[in-house]
């Protein structure tokens, strides 16, 4: 050893050190190894450390004189030298029987100095490193640098601090992320003797995993067209993602609203129509009290925001909107003498302030404006009205614009429209109205954001998360495949956000215990994908990656889990790759990410990541709290039909019948394609339907025009 510093120590080689096999620790092993492990004699046991790099240097000795070298090139002398990474330290504690028993733990607190010896650990204390940790449950690989010691984690690690799994296409992410599932779920049943009370929820946006987990039971596979047969007796189910689910974000982003008029508008419309879906029998005095609230609603936006004694809008605005609510303001038989009392008041005052402010001739040119004493006068009324009502201060608080309460989207629509009359600004949102609309006709869309009648907020958590003791399966692969691109990040979004929020209430109801949890992302950079947080409209790719920034932040504490499996790490969000703790990280080729990948680790592992190009498939580099140490692991072999379906196309097959499957006769199985069928199928149409029958599904998307209210 001739040089030490805290993050690289280098050794000289003696001359007779091994340099092909070494045999000295009782089993022959390939010496010097690059990422192989040593140990230096220190304070608290022996130093373990890496090989990082090796070399040949030129002697330093210069030629004898008199000696000729005849032309030959002139080798350097054997001078062979390596640099070190310390890892930490391995501690002797004893021997079990004739077997002697280490202990490995991270960090070091005393260094070796220089010329101290550097020693081949013995085949136990290779094991020793990689084996040591406590609660070391879930079997994944071994590791070939270690004579093929096991690789355990622990699944508190590995899952409550959330995982990236990256790597390129076809270095085997999808089975790594298949069998982490699977062994956990296996090694939870054999350790509790019956089917664990565990739950994985797969966004699978290719496809792959329907088929993956099948022998397990119970698996709940939804896809945008079901009805594939997953296993006997069970069937692919419709995917469901009701419109009613969706938050104000969520619809403000797909409907694209402007901040100013547009959004303000739809809050209003979601509020409203929330709230008439809570009501089984409405009665006039229950309309007037939701036509009353909106009315407070608005008079508080317009005064909060300093309208409409301001400029803009100008008062004449505000004028024409008091001047319509009068229509609405309507006596029945029904109301109460208090109910009739307080519309008077609040009608009175209306006509007062369009009365001031119409043209006589004592006064040609009245003064439009409005001062905030009458403002506050008339907000008063309404309260007042709307108390005697029945309502409170609360039934105006806009949270209620995100309770998952039961509406259709004709529904949403008529509130749009009315509460756009009521505002005043019907013209302003005819955009926003044209999307919604969009949404409720295209078949595509609507099979996933209708809902059936029979779909309850508690019956999709049990489908979706896992019921009580994960009764119904403990695991659930949602297809994302072909959920239109217009609303496939919504969808996503909605359903990580749903679980989250779920798992929210859990731990509140149940004196801060969690339901643990874990959501795996494949191909995440398609969702979590970085973007610029400037922009006044977030779209619907911004909205689903802020739900999942807000799962990497907080989940953890609620029991939610992070596994992202991707293959272009520098596209994601930095804000989700940080808080990942642990990385499974395979064969990545791309400079960027590479570069992305080196910043991310916090330990001192540049000679391991360089391995990063040139790991073969179904290894991977595992390192972060889930290990001990940073180790390169052959991940445990899947059977074939254990495997998602990500396999390489099989071009030499199908060109020559070389390898293709074979029927009962022994004949090979022609891959054979029909366009008509795929052309039908795509275009959403059949072979035998007719123009009227086409005329009939348009008059059905428009929805019917039953009373919605404000």
């Amino acid at each position: 050893m001739d040089f030490v510093s805290p993050d690289e120590i280098k050794v000289l080689l003696d001359i007779e050190t091994p340099d092909v096999v070494a045999l000295n620790t009782g089993t022959p092993r390939p010496f010097p190894r690059i990422n192989g492990y040593v140990l230096m004699p220190g304070e608290q046991g022996r130093l373990v450390a890496q090989v990082e790099w090796i070399t040949v240097e030129r002697s330093q000795y210069p030629k004898r004189k008199g000696m000729q070298d005849f032309g030959l090139v002139d080798l350097p002398y054997p001078l062979r030298k390596m640099s070190l990474n310390p890892l930490g330290s391995l501690v002797y504690e004893g021997k079990d029987g004739d077997i002697e028993q280490y202990s490995f733990k991270r960090g070091v607190e005393a260094y070796p100095t220089v010329g101290d010896p550097v020693l081949l650990p013995t085949e136990v204390q290779l094991r020793s490193i990689v084996e040591s940790g406590e609660h070391r449950r879930i079997k994944i690989g071994t590791s070939p640098l270690a004579a093929n010691a096991t690789v355990s984690v622990d699944p508190d690690r590995l899952f409550g601090r959330h995982l990236a799994v990256l790597g390129n296409t076809g270095s085997g992410k999808s089975c790594s992320v298949a069998g982490l599932i699977r062994w956990s779920l296996e090694a939870a049943e054999k350790a509790r003797g019956s089917k664990p009370n565990a739950r994985f929820i797969v966004l699978d946006p290719n496809g792959e995993y329907a088929n993956t987990f099948k022998d397990m039971g119970n698996v709940r596979v939804f896809a945008v067209e079901p009805g594939e047969q997953v296993e006997p007796g069970e069937q692919v189910e419709q995917l469901q993602v009701p419109l009613w689910f969706w938050n104000s974000a969520e619809w403000s982003s797909f409907t694209q609203a402007s901040a100013k008029t547009q959004r303000p508008t739809l809050i209003q419309s979601l509020r409203s129509v929330r709230d008439g879906a809570v009501e089984t029998f409405v009665t006039p005095s229950h309309e007037m009290r939701r036509f009353l609230r909106t009315i407070v609603s608005v008079i508080q936006i317009e005064r909060n925001a300093g309208r409409p004694w301001a400029n803009f809008p100008h008062p004449k605005n505000f004028l024409e909107k008091i001047n319509k609510w009068q229509d609405g303001l309507v006596e029945d038989a029904s109301f109460s003498h208090a109910e009739k009392n307080a519309l008077d008041e609040l009608r009175d005052k209306i006509s007062d302030f369009v009365t001031a402010r119409t043209p006589t001739a004592a006064n040609r040119y009245p003064n439009g404006d409005f001062t905030r004493t009458e403002i506050d006068e008339f907000l008063s009324l309404a309260q007042a009205a709307h108390s005697a009502f029945g309502g409170s201060d609360t039934d105006t608080l806009p949270i209620d614009a995100d309770v998952p309460r039961a509406f259709t989207g004709d529904q949403l629509l008529r509130s749009v429209e009315a509460n756009a009359e009521l505002l005043n600004v019907s013209e302003y949102v005819e955009t926003m109205l044209m999307r919604i609309r969009t949404i409720l006709s295209d078949s595509r869309m609507k099979n996933i954001t209708s809902g059936s009648e029979d779909t309850t907020l508690d019956g999709w958590l049990t489908n979706y998360i896992g019921d009580n003791q994960a009764s119904n399966g403990s695991v659930t692969v949602i297809d994302l495949s072909l959920v239109p691109a217009e609303v496939v990040h919504i969808i996503t979004a909605v359903i990580a956000r749903m679980t989250l929020e779920a798992l929210q209430r859990y731990r509140r109801m149940n004196h801060g215990k969690t339901l643990p949890t874990a959501l795996v992302m494949e191909e995440a950079h398609t969702f979590i994908r970085r973007y610029t947080d400037d922009a006044e409209n977030q779209n619907s790719a911004a909205i689903c990656c802020q739900v999942f920034e807000k799962i990497a932040r907080e989940g953890r504490k609620f029991g939610l889990g992070l596994v992202l499996s991707s293959q272009r790490p520098s596209e994601l969000s930095p804000t989700v790759l940080s808080q990942c703790n642990s990385y499974l990280l395979h064969r990545i080729s791309n400079d960027r990410d590479q570069e992305l990948v080196h910043r991310l680790v916090p330990d001192n592992l540049r000679g391991l990541l360089r391995d990063l190009p040139s790991l073969p498939s179904q290894h991977a580099i595992l390192l972060g709290w889930a290990s001990e140490l940073p180790v390169l692991v052959k991940m445990n072999s899947l059977r074939e039909e254990q495997r998602p379906k990500s396999d390489d196309p099989d071009f030499w097959a199908v060109w020559s019948g070389e390898g293709l499957e074979k029927d009962n006769n022994g004949q090979p199985i022609e891959r054979s394609v029909d366009w008509q069928a795929i052309a039908a199928d795509w275009q959403q149409t059949q072979p035998n339907q007719t123009e009227e029958d086409t005329d009939d599904l348009i008059g059905d998307a428009g929805g019917d025009d039953d009373d919605i209210p404000f």
